[in-house]
């Protein structure tokens, strides 16, 4: 039975419709009733439901729903696997959203990517956290991932300093727990929403030495810089022995192949101390100031 009217959603292209304990995405077209929920809270309570209706029902598919095609054809909605992962979007949305209202007005802000594997008591968390405080008392937020290693120092100094330490955790199959030098934390189910939230907001990226989760960081930044779909800021590489081996392979492999540009190496660069990844920041911003353009506005909305 078709449930009472609701007030519909204000977005043009999507509705949410209830059908008992089934729901799912509707053409806005539709003329059927919809929820509209006023709250990330509302939402999130529906979205267990219908997981559980897979689970707790003999049958494993949610009840047949009708529903208008692109083309106009009426058939029943789709049902089992792909409604489920559908039905995906809306976690996926929560998350952005989240993100969204949390780090918009902690600005300015500088990313900070090393291993996790790195203990306290070694160089390299030392220098990370000092690179963690020097930014934070110099009026940057510092995110990281959240969790141990450098990505802890990075937060343990700039929780010591004079602005906010923010992690971006991530759900792992071992999970990987919040670090607890955190002033804000938000946890993420997927890493590309959370690879948004950290290039969206920064003013420059900090590479430490690091693994396979450092050098997808890496790449994605200088892919989009390089491709324009974001704007240009510092990425700055720390400890040149730990990246020499990689500066190397670029220059006399990708750069002799043809598959990247000599000038490509100019979208980082390399220090060694806290004070240089300072200097190489301010250094970049004298000249164009931290308030972006309209353009660059532009860019990262569309990011």
């Amino acid at each position: 039975m078709m449930p009472a009217a609701y007030p519909r959603l204000d977005c043009p292209a999507l509705e949410l419709v209830f059908y008992d304990s089934c729901a799912m995405v509707w053409p806005a077209a539709c003329p059927d009733p919809v929820i509209r929920f006023r709250s990330r809270a509302a939402l999130d309570s529906c979205i267990p439901a219908h997981y559980a209706w897979g689970m707790k029902n003999s049958n494993p598919s949610p009840p047949e729903i009708p529903f208008v095609f692109p083309d106009g054809r009426s058939g029943t909605a789709p049902s089992g696997l792909m409604s489920r992962e559908s039905w995906k979007i809306f976690q996926i949305m929560s998350e952005f959203v989240a993100g969204f209202e949390r780090l918009a007005h902690i600005q300015p802000s500088v990313s900070i990517f090393g291993s996790a594997r790195i203990a306290p008591g070694h160089p390299y968390y030392a220098l990370t956290e000092d690179i963690g405080r020097k930014l934070s008392d110099a009026g940057f937020a510092v995110v990281s991932g959240g969790g141990p290693g450098l990505m802890e120092a990075a937060n343990r100094g700039a929780f010591a300093g004079k602005s906010p330490s923010v992690g971006l955790n991530i759900r792992l199959p071992h999970e990987q727990h919040a670090n607890r030098y955190l002033n804000v934390i938000l946890t993420f189910q997927h890493f590309f929403a959370r690879k948004v939230m950290f290039v969206k907001y920064a003013k420059a990226y900090v590479v430490m030495p690091g693994g396979f989760g450092t050098l997808d960081e890496l790449v994605e930044a200088l892919t989009l810089i390089q491709t324009g779909k974001s704007t240009r800021m510092p990425i700055i590489l720390v400890h040149r022995p730990f990246w020499d081996g990689l500066l190397d392979w670029f220059r006399d492999t990708l750069i002799a192949e043809g598959v990247i540009d000599a000038g490509d190496l100019e979208l980082f660069s390399v220090v060694d101390s806290a004070e240089e990844v300072l200097e190489a920041i301010f250094r970049y911003y004298e000249r164009r100031g931290f308030e972006p353009s309209e353009e660059e506005r532009e860019i990262k909305l569309n990011l």
